[in-house]
């Protein structure tokens, strides 16, 4: 994997103050590149802030065309990271949202660099795009956003058909670490485990593929800089599982929580896949990542942060 990336290298990050972007902008400056950071014009003054002064912010809303390829034309950049989405951790977020933001907006990134000379854009998607199921075209998405995560993958996939643009899809699994939006599951048992509550939950028997943050990062420098691999897309996850039960579990041993856990007392999303494990024997061949932090390391440091937020 790279080490460096050197100041000639210019990069762009859309949705920069999201929980992967609040990391991902200041990895980037740590391996020597120019950082452009973009960040919605009504976006949160202390989301911004809290981004590196050395990245230059750009307002970039994936919805305007005309921001788009005002930010392109600024930076003219050689990488761009694409995380700009909707009802990541909403998924009951309207269907037409998501279309806007993480359709609409992933083609009007596509097509602002068009003609550019971009050495490789990263797509970020969702292991949610597999589903259930094995389908014969196998993605079989369960609700909006990871529909709209399939629909992006499908004019990324075009795009690299018709105009040879260089792009990457990044699948990426059960996210967590410090910092992340408390709806969802690993910063909403932490902080009922801290507060001594109860928790409710499903009957947690859901097999998922937990990668800390600071792995992913790593992993989406990882596929910005692998060569030989436009068109295609690589899964960032550990390539084990654990049952949301089992990760819960942990949280409680781990803050010593006096709360109760009420397993089975929310039911299954319909539709929800029970198991979901990345590929990451392949995507350690075409990349050279593969994730290091264990589960409970990583637990307990986003535990140790959560103590102190």
């Amino acid at each position: 994997m790279t080490s460096t990336l050197g100041a000639e290298t210019r990069a762009l990050v859309t949705g920069a103050t999201g929980f992967i972007g609040q990391r991902l902008v200041p990895e980037l400056l740590r391996l020597g590149a120019s950082v452009w950071a973009g960040v919605l014009p009504e976006e949160d003054p202390a989301l911004a802030g809290a981004l590196p002064p050395e990245a230059e912010q750009l307002q970039l809303d994936v919805r305007d065309p005309h921001s788009v390829t005002l930010a392109v034309t600024h930076c003219n950049p050689d990488l761009v990271f694409h995380l700009a989405a909707a009802g990541v951790t909403a998924p009951e977020t309207d269907p037409r949202t998501v279309i806007a933001v993480n359709v609409n907006g992933t083609v009007n990134v596509l097509e602002a660099l068009r003609g550019q000379q971009t050495r490789r854009i990263v797509l970020t998607g969702t292991c949610y795009e597999y589903g259930a199921r094995q389908t014969p075209e196998g993605l079989d998405p369960f609700n909006s956003y990871a529909a709209s995560k399939v629909a992006a993958w499908a004019f990324a996939r075009a795009s690299w058909h018709s105009f040879g643009l260089p792009v990457v899809i990044a699948r990426l699994f059960q996210v967590y670490g410090p910092g992340q939006p408390a709806k969802t599951l690993v910063p909403s048992a932490a902080h009922a485990a801290l507060a001594g509550d109860d928790f409710q939950m499903t009957a947690g028997e859901q097999e998922r593929d937990f990668v800390y943050v600071d792995d992913v990062v790593e992993g989406l420098v990882g596929v910005a800089t692998a060569e030989s691999i436009d068109g295609t897309s690589v899964d960032l996850g550990t390539g084990r599982t654990h049952t949301v039960r089992a990760v819960v579990e942990f949280i409680w041993t781990l803050a010593g929580a006096r709360g109760q856990i009420h397993c089975g007392a929310l039911d299954y999303r319909r539709g929800e896949p029970m198991r979901l494990v990345a590929d990451a024997s392949r995507t350690a061949r075409l990349t050279g990542w593969k994730a290091t932090t264990e589960l409970e390391d990583g637990l307990r440091t986003t535990m140790e942060a959560a103590r102190h937020a």
